[in-house]
C-alpha cells in the first residue's frame, strides 16, 4: 500500500471520528448526520428495508456502494470485512441488501449472483461488480467517485 493511500485513509478515518465526537458531544444522535444538518456518511454499512429506503440512502449520499449478499454465500462473508472497512474509511455510504429477504429489490438491481456490489454516484448507478473483489480492487472504485 502506498503513503498516499494510507494518508488518505487516516484523514478519513480522523475526520469521521471528529465529526462523531462532536455530534455526541453536543448531544446529536449518531446517525450519520452533520453538525449543519446535512447527511454525513456512516462509519458501518446500512441494512437496507426495503426499495424506499434504498431510494432514501442513494438519495441522501453523494457515493453509495450497495452490496447484494446472502448469508449463506461464502464469498459474501469474506467480503463482508473489506465492506466494514469501506464503510469506516472511505466517504462513501455502504448499504448491504439481503437479497434472500428482499428478493425484488436484489431483482432490481441487477443482482444475478452474490456478491453483487453496485456504485451509485449522485443517484445514479455507475458501476457493479460480481463475485468477491479484493479491497484494493473496491477502494479504487470509491475512491475515484467519491
Amino acid at each position: 500500500m502506498n503513503d498516499t493511500v494510507d494518508d488518505e485513509r487516516k484523514r478519513i478515518r480522523e475526520r469521521k471520528e471528529r465529526e462523531l465526537r462532536e455530534r455526541l458531544e453536543n448531544g446529536g444522535a449518531s446517525d450519520g448526520r452533520d453538525g449543519d444538518g446535512g447527511v454525513g456518511s456512516p462509519n458501518e454499512p446500512i441494512d437496507i428495508e426495503g426499495s424506499d429506503h434504498l431510494d432514501e440512502v442513494v438519495g441522501e449520499h453523494g457515493v453509495v456502494l450497495v452490496d447484494c449478499y446472502a448469508d449463506w454465500c461464502g464469498p459474501c462473508k469474506m467480503l463482508e470485512p473489506t465492506v466494514e472497512a469501506l464503510a469506516a474509511e472511505t466517504d462513501a455510504a455502504v448499504a448491504k441488501v439481503d437479497v434472500d429477504r428482499h428478493q425484488r429489490l436484489a431483482q432490481q438491481l441487477g443482482a444475478r449472483g452474490v456478491p453483487t456490489l453496485v456504485l451509485y454516484v449522485d443517484g445514479e448507478p455507475v458501476e457493479r461488480t460480481v463475485g468477491a473483489q479484493d479491497r484494493s480492487t473496491l477502494e479504487r472504485l470509491v475512491e475515484q467517485y467519491a
